[in-house]
């Protein structure tokens, strides 16, 4: 977990690539690949209510996120495929590191947006707003060649 300046981090989705993700035809399962790098303290400041008592870390935030949206996530048709830890790439740059890599799959672009537009799971990602250092969200369409 580290601090990086607030201009190279990437906490919440960018409107221009959701245009053009939601923007293209919805062809079926998508799985979404995430890279997280956490923060060394929580920073409830934009939920405030939603802040134990006494502070928590990053991981533990992470971990209240996780717990609250999976049920969410269930509901709306998604799977939760993969939940690890990483450290450093075999190929790739050195000085980037990743706390927790995650695969999600959803049925189509639709339950996706279904999901992340609930205002319940809303709520819930402020438990992931107040982990985040960083982040990468891929979408990945499954190739039909190896399905």
């Amino acid at each position: 977990m580290s601090d990086i300046p607030t201009s190279d981090k990437f906490v919440d989705v960018d409107p221009a690539a959701a245009g053009r993700f939601f923007g293209t035809p919805d062809t079926g399962p998508v799985v979404m690949l995430n890279l997280i790098r956490l923060r060394p303290k929580a920073d409830y400041s934009l939920a405030p209510d939603l802040e134990p008592t006494g502070g928590i870390d990053g991981a533990g935030a992470y971990d209240l996120y996780i717990k609250g949206i999976e049920p969410l996530l269930k509901q709306t048709g998604g799977e939760l495929l993969f939940l690890g830890s990483s450290e450093n790439f075999l190929i790739g740059p050195q000085t980037e590191a990743w706390d927790i890599v995650m695969l999600v799959r959803q049925t189509s672009k639709a339950s996706f947006l279904s999901f992340a537009s609930d205002p319940e799971a809303q709520q819930i990602t402020a438990h992931r707003t107040a982990a985040v250092a960083d982040s990468r969200l891929l979408p990945i369409t499954p190739d039909p060649r190896f399905i």
